[in-house]
């Protein structure tokens, strides 16, 4: 279905900005079409994770509701200890549903293990090494390809052409809409070609708002315009507690291997310190079954525990969509507890968060598909789309490219024309360069793309000049 629309005619500069950004937007999907395929791929992977892993261990992590029978965390600790007695226990995660097992994190010989429990029996269930999953692989490589820290750096360099991707193709959508039609569904009456174009660019309208919130919300957890730049300045200032002593480590290493349950704006924030005395030397005077109680008192319904990691480490006691205890941010909730006297020393929560940290706080559960089936869904179909808006780049791509007799360039991609450097054309390049000094590996990576084009310019012209 399409609407007509009043326009003026095309003249020469609006052409020549057309054909700029259009070239920009060519070489953008170059380098994206392949990390965008690979991020939806396994973003899915991770969306499934509870089902896969329920498959996986054939219902063994269901358990008949016995309510009147239901052990305290403490006993159900004592079960763990007994079949693991050289393991350390380090978290209690409460189970979300009374017909599933309780899990404890314990760390055994440099492992982290999951252990399943049933809460009415202490039979434990099953130990899950989460660092071996499927969520574990294809987390490691929508994050870094499998390559660490240069993997990382990729994803970055890629998530920011995508911003590159959005921006001109919008402008691409807008000047087609004010010069020819505007597209509310592809028609196929016009030949293939026109309706994939068509195709294309209304899957990318259609989930351009989505798309953003991925790409800032991915971003916000890369190495360095996220951790060196974002979210070191929306990091929340634990000066704000006051006079309590602070440890040297920080929230984020409360998370356990490949799970990142922390809420991103407390990761790079300093944990407090228990205010241990003589008499309490180095046993805990509170154990979990307190701390439970205390989560009750302040009305917590789903939470997590992270157990004292020494003698002055403290209780953390945690709900946050990060983790996925609630769906609604303004929940989030993350308290400290001294291990000694069960005072809470802080408590902290949205109400404190920048607003930075409000956007992740909020977009993390849309994100990971845990706001209920609807949100999985729709999740899953945005990724399936992300792969389909790829393909058809692809195809458009392949049906304009000459065939190799008619190529005066064997290096050539057959990239939109290059137009003299007018002033339009400068004025297009401020607006590329501004993405590049916003996220600087792109910038970096802009820089390359420009010197390879020129290459590629130059190749072309001597190989016309001397065959």
């Amino acid at each position: 279905m399409q609407q007509k629309v009043t326009q003026s005619p095309n003249n020469s500069q609006q052409q020549a900005i057309y054909q700029t950004v259009w070239r920009w937007h060519f070489y953008a999907g170059i380098f994206v079409i392949p990390f965008l395929i690979i991020l939806s791929l396994t973003g899915m992977v991770m969306l499934y994770d509870q089902q896969i892993q329920n498959f996986r261990f054939d219902g063994k992590l269901t358990i008949e509701v016995l309510p009147q029978q239901r052990l305290s965390a403490v006993e159900q600790l004592g079960f763990i200890s007994k079949s693991y007695p050289d393991g350390k226990v380090v978290k209690y995660l409460p189970a979300r549903q009374p017909d599933q097992a309780n899990f404890f994190s314990m760390v055994l010989n440099d492992k982290t293990l999951q252990i399943a429990v049933n809460p009415y029996s202490g039979e434990v269930l099953q130990a899950i090494d989460r660092d071996d999953s499927w969520y574990a692989l294809a987390n490691d490589i929508h994050g870094s390809l499998l390559l660490g820290d240069w993997g990382d750096r990729v994803i970055e360099t890629a998530t920011g052409f995508i911003i590159l991707l959005i921006a001109s193709g919008l402008f691409l959508w807008i000047s087609a809409r004010k010069s020819k039609t505007i597209v509310f569904v592809p028609t196929v009456r016009k030949g293939k070609r026109v309706f994939f174009n068509q195709l294309h660019s209304s899957i990318g309208i259609y989930t351009l708002l989505f798309l953003i919130l991925f790409v800032i919300s991915g971003l916000s957890w890369s190495g360095v315009w996220g951790a060196k730049l974002v979210q070191a300045w929306n990091s929340f200032p634990a000066e704000k507690w006051g006079d309590i002593p602070l440890s040297d480590d920080t929230h984020a290493s409360l998370n356990q291997g490949v799970m990142e349950e922390v809420p991103w704006s407390l990761e790079q924030t300093r944990l407090p310190l228990s205010q241990a005395t003589a008499g309490h030397k180095n046993a805990a005077q509170v154990d979990l079954n307190t701390i439970v109680e205390i989560a009750k008192t302040l009305t917590m319904q789903q939470y997590q525990i992270n157990l004292p990691s020494g003698p002055k480490a403290v209780y953390t006691l945690s709900a946050d969509t990060m983790s996925g205890d609630v769906s609604d941010p303004r929940l989030d909730r993350t308290v400290h507890i001294d291990q000694y006297s069960g005072a809470v020393l802080v408590d902290t929560g949205w109400s404190e968060y920048s607003l930075m940290a409000k956007f992740m706080a909020a977009g993390i559960g849309l994100h990971q598909g845990d706001l209920g089936w609807v949100n999985l869904l729709v999740n899953t179909l945005l990724c399936l789309l992300y792969i389909l808006i790829c393909l058809t780049g692809i195809y458009m791509w392949w049906q304009r490219k000459p065939i190799k007799s008619q190529q005066n360039s064997l290096l050539s991609l057959n990239a939109p024309k290059a137009i003299s450097r007018s002033k339009r054309w400068y004025q297009g390049m401020v607006v590329v360069l501004l993405i590049g000094a916003l996220l600087p590996l792109t910038g970096f990576a802009i820089v390359i793309v420009l010197l390879l084009d020129f290459i590629f310019h130059l190749s072309k012209s001597c190989y016309a000049r001397y065959r």
